[in-house]
């Protein structure tokens, strides 16, 4: 297999694998994780800009041109919710909705591709849209629960996809700049969470201190894997890989953690997995008349 694709692979494992390491800071507050995940964020980018040769030129572009900076700025914002979100799942007994999550991520996407950037879908991507979509009424008129973990963390990463897409940034840049516009806050809020005895201190003991600092790198690597395997990866390729992660988060959360799948569960996984199902085959028949046209002769 080309490097690329293994990069891709690589960076879905890590993500499926990730709730593992969250759960090691289970006994720590959820927002001061949070707030430690962007700080040595910004700490391990910054040594790794300090290391290519143009160092912090494309920081200093970003910061001279105000939509782009404003653009990032939105997109960390947007990112810190879905990371927020997610770490509070994990460490609350909620990696099955997280999971589904990223299930539904497809499907929430085309819909902001389709709202923000006027994208046509075809009728089997209608299809599919409306049949998660029922998935998602069934369950909140019949159990009266509305999973709003899965839609905050599906929905944030599909909104801040559909920004990604506006900016000009490379990624190592890019996540440089919209961790440190959220490091100031977090830096006030970490130290007040220390001071009123809801931090760290007291809580982890010895190689515990550890896992504070490797979340910037955890948070880091996959993004950047992701960002240097998209370059020779095909997105047929990268969309099958994908369902890697949500996949892996769903045996862990029911083998490992004993989390209970419940009948709600089972029928939200049933209508988003026939939704994936359709959107899947609508990229296949959508592929194959791509290639029609452009061999009339085949």
């Amino acid at each position: 297999m080309a490097k690329g694709p293994l990069y891709v692979l690589g960076c879905y494992i890590f993500w499926g694998l990730l709730p593992v390491f969250w759960k090691q800071l289970a006994a720590v507050d959820s927002l001061y994780v949070l707030g430690s995940r962007i700080l040595w964020s910004v700490v391990f980018t910054a040594l790794l800009l300090a290391l290519r040769r143009d160092r912090f030129a494309g920081v200093r572009a970003v910061f001279w041109d105000r939509r782009e900076w404003l653009r990032l700025t939105l997109a960390g914002c947007t990112i810190c919710v879905n990371w927020g979100t997610f770490i509070w799942a994990v460490n609350n007994g909620h990696m099955l909705d997280s999971s589904l999550a990223y299930y539904m991520n497809p499907i929430l996407a085309i819909l902001v591709g389709t709202v923000v950037f006027r994208e046509k879908l075809t009728r089997i991507q209608w299809v599919a849209v409306a049949v998660t979509f029922t998935g998602l009424v069934i369950t909140i008129l019949r159990y009266r629960q509305i999973p709003w973990i899965a839609l905050v963390i599906g929905g944030s990463f599909a909104v801040y996809g559909a920004m990604k897409k506006t900016v000009r940034t490379d990624a190592l840049t890019s996540m440089f700049v919209e961790t440190v516009m959220l490091a100031p806050v977090f830096l006030a809020l970490t130290l007040w969470m220390e001071s009123q005895g809801r931090g760290a201190v007291g809580v982890l003991r010895g190689w515990q201190w550890l896992l504070l600092p490797v979340a910037g790198i955890v948070t880091s690597v996959p993004l950047l894997l992701f960002s240097a395997g998209m370059k020779t990866t095909s997105m047929t390729v990268s969309g099958i890989l994908m369902y890697i992660n949500p996949t892996m988060q769903l045996l862990i959360s029911v083998w490992l953690y004993h989390e209970e799948f419940t009948t709600t569960h089972a029928i939200l996984f049933a209508f988003v997995w026939s939704g994936l199902a359709l959107y899947l085959i609508s990229g296949r028949l959508g592929k194959g008349m791509h290639k029609k046209e452009e061999h009339p002769c085949a």
